[in-house]
């Protein structure tokens, strides 16, 4: 009997010494590490660089295909503007063709960047530059002859007290988008302080008496 319980006595101090080596924290040991997947964190990560896209020939094409043109190339961002300067809206943009584009064609830059079309529409002749938009105001009258009336409204403080008459006949003055500037008081270059401003106006296709 003695002899039997020696044997399981020294079995399981056996069994004991094997799991302390095969768990080295329930001996005090630190855990070994994973192994390495040899991934770098740049590669854990894809996407995380910015993507860019070439930007497309975009002048001379139809608004409408201009812009699936863009969004095909990987452009979401998009924009457009009245290249002659009228501030007009491009309500249907099949109605209207490109003149010009930022960033220019070839370009290429990250896929975020707002892609701006000035276009003109269908029947127009696309001018030899864009004006780009008019600058506000300030404490200064600008120059305003021969500019949209919308432009000149849009660039005036919102508080200033605003009188057009038409410079040819009657007409009321209705879509300002229509009418260009003849004439203006306070002149261009005149201190803007609140004082009431008129303009007088024709129609685009007229001349100014």
């Amino acid at each position: 009997m003695r002899t039997h319980h020696t044997a399981v006595l020294l079995t399981t101090a056996g069994l004991l010494a094997l799991t302390a080596c095969q768990n080295p924290a329930a001996s005090g040991g630190t855990p070994a590490p994973p192994a390495s997947s040899g991934l770098s964190a740049s590669s854990k990560a894809p996407g995380s660089a910015a993507k860019t896209a070439t930007v497309p020939q975009l002048v001379g094409k139809g608004l409408q295909s201009a812009q699936d043109e863009s969004q095909a190339a990987g452009f979401a961002l998009l924009k457009s503007h009245d290249a002659l300067g009228r501030g007009r809206l491009q309500a249907v943009d099949r109605h209207w063709k490109v003149c010009s584009q930022s960033p220019v064609a070839g370009a290429t830059v990250p896929a975020a960047t707002t892609l701006d079309l000035g276009a003109v529409k269908l029947e127009e002749t696309c001018p030899a530059a864009d004006p780009g938009p008019q600058p506000e105001a300030g404490g200064t009258m600008p120059d305003f002859a021969g500019k949209s009336m919308k432009v000149a409204r849009a660039a005036l403080p919102s508080n200033a007290s605003i009188t057009v008459k038409d410079a040819a006949q009657s007409r009321m003055v209705l879509q300002a988008s229509n009418w260009k500037v003849c004439s203006q008081d306070p002149k261009a270059g005149a201190r803007l302080a609140g004082q009431p401003v008129a303009f007088t106006v024709v129609k685009f296709e007229q001349a100014c008496p």
